[in-house]
């Protein structure tokens, strides 16, 4: 160290504490020292044959422990290099539960999501706080930019939720956001000034660059010129299209003065817009339809004239309004009143597409289960908004659960697919519901059983993939969706065991019936129900 002199590290000792499971077996003195000389190598502060490397001592003082300790500095005065040795130290482990046959844990691959420290927890305990500040940030921000369409609704619906929002700007554009930081209001340190979470501090996915791309990438449903992410009218029904494009409609309508410009916003926004021309004056526009653009050759679009939409929605009622005085409202993120029966649609639809991102996940079981990541990936803004739209405490456990199953190695983002765009939509779908209120039972306990089977799925999926970390968070994550479904006071379908490879293949070959549920074994020695004999009575006709 006083060779080191200036370049010295702050803490000069490196300390790593090494444990087995419980379950495994005691290991003997030289197992341990076995094991304790592979992750020093591994991290390279002592590889074999270095005579001038670090100092270092294993101490074992319990049967299943052991603290390796180092000392910063090597005697011929050159500095070691620690950067990232938590990444090396967990290839050792891995290598060492293989080589004596121990419990093999997950890779170090960055799937999880970055833990709360030790200050924080004991801080949100002295605060009163549910959960520590980093993990109801995480929530609130997985949340907002699942039901988000663009950057700034993602800011808007942050703001709604009572968070704080600092952008970071480029030092070389001007007006260029480049990232941002959350905070909590009251969570302050020791100065008084709010603690700042960067997104990716909270999650390896949550940085403004992939948040982004969200938004704005080729993920298989219609992209606006604008780069807003637009729903392309899949697993909608009608009734449902007309709430979204009345929604859009008053949006545009907002924002607009002219005709020119209302066509121009709802282009803009990714629909189909088709004015109506006079047959008198072949250069006047006396009206407007619009459509949710076909993603399919063939497929005919269902237009909507702006009077079918609301009564104050045709042309010539807009007209009124941007010829008058009154102020105009701004484009906010404020849910419109929906009527039951509209509130109903949106979950309806929303079960459906979830149903059917399930089968589309079935069908890569036996073909390729590494292809359905983005439909996996899609499935966290699925629980995460369902959570917020139903208050729902045990889907918001299942939804921190699930956490870890989503997201791909080293916060890797995944190629769209039809079936995560499927669950896109059913986030977005729950994301315009709003409000709590007048929810009726059967469509949510329809949705929360679509879940159950989703995350089943993914379950076995993440099993084939040996990922074994992620399969235990989705299985977590539908154990909490089954005590969502007990607390309404709807019996939960029965708890199958994990299905064997031949049914996965056996299902891909049947095409996936929808919806599909496991068997039940008792069914299958049960004999059939019989009809009682029904009495037969003389009836004399003359």
């Amino acid at each position: 160290m006083a060779l080191l002199r200036e370049r010295n590290y702050r803490k000069p000792v490196w300390h790593c504490a090494v444990r087995a499971a419980p379950e495994d077996p005691i290991l003997s003195d030289a197992q341990w020292a076995r094991i304790a000389t592979e992750i020093m190598q591994r991290t390279g502060l002592a590889p074999n044959g270095d005579v001038d490397a670090v100092r270092w001592i294993a101490v074992r003082h319990a049967d299943d422990h052991v603290h390796i300790v180092a000392t910063l500095a090597r005697p011929d005065g050159v500095r070691p290099e620690v950067w990232n040795d938590g990444y090396r130290v967990r290839d050792a482990c891995r290598t060492m539960e293989d080589y004596f046959g121990l419990r093999s844990t997950a890779p170090a691959d960055r799937t999880a999501a970055r833990r709360p420290k030790r200050g924080e927890t004991e801080k949100a305990v002295r605060r009163g706080q549910e959960m520590p500040s980093r993990t109801l940030l995480r929530r609130a921000v997985q949340t907002a930019a699942a039901g988000a369409r663009s950057e700034n609704e993602f800011f808007a619906r942050l703001d709604a939720e009572d968070v704080l929002v600092r952008r970071r700007f480029s030092q070389r554009t001007d007006g260029e956001v480049t990232g941002y930081a959350v905070a909590l209001p009251g969570d302050v340190n020791a100065d008084g000034q709010p603690v700042w979470f960067g997104g990716g501090k909270l999650a390896a996915d949550l940085t403004l660059p992939k948040l982004r791309r969200r938004w704005t990438s080729a993920d298989g449903s219609v992209r606006a010129p604008s780069g807003v992410r637009t729903l392309d009218g899949r697993h909608l029904s009608v009734r449902t299209k007309r709430v979204l494009l009345r929604t859009a409609v008053r949006r545009a309508a907002d924002e607009s003065r002219t005709t020119a410009e209302f066509l121009s916003r709802l282009q803009e926004d990714g629909l189909w817009a088709k004015p109506r021309y006079s047959q008198l004056n072949p250069g006047q526009v006396t009206g407007y339809a619009v459509a949710f653009p076909t993603e399919h050759d063939g497929e005919e679009p269902i237009w909507f004239s702006g009077s079918r939409l609301a009564d104050d929605l045709s042309l010539s009622r807009l007209r009124q309004r941007w010829s008058g005085d009154a102020e105009y409202r701004t484009s906010t993120i404020e849910h419109y009143e929906l009527t039951p029966e509209e509130r109903q649609a949106f979950y309806d639809d929303a079960a459906r597409a979830a149903s059917y991102a399930t089968a589309a996940i079935r069908r890569h079981l036996a073909t390729n289960p590494f292809a359905a990541q983005d439909a996996c990936w899609a499935a966290s803004d699925a629980l995460h908004v369902a959570a917020q739209a139903t208050g729902n405490r045990h889907l918001h456990r299942a939804a921190d659960a699930y956490d870890r199953a989503a997201r791909a190695p080293y916060g890797r983002i995944p190629r769209p697919t039809p079936a995560g765009n499927a669950l896109r939509t059913t986030a977005r779908l729950l994301a315009l519901t709003g409000s709590i209120r007048n929810r009726t039972t059967v469509s949510t306990m329809l949705l929360v059983a679509n879940f159950i089977t989703l995350l089943d799925t993914i379950t076995e999926l993440r099993r084939l993939q040996h990922r074994h970390a992620q399969a235990d968070a989705a299985r977590k994550a539908a154990a909490q969706a089954r005590e969502a479904r007990i607390a309404t006071g709807t019996p939960t379908p029965r708890q199958s065991e994990p299905m064997a490879t031949p049914s996965q293949v056996s299902l891909a070959m049947a095409g996936f019936p929808m919806p599909w549920a496991p068997m039940d074994p008792a069914a299958t020695s049960r004999p059939a129900a019989t009809k009682p004999a029904r009495p037969t009575r003389d009836r004399r006709r003359p």
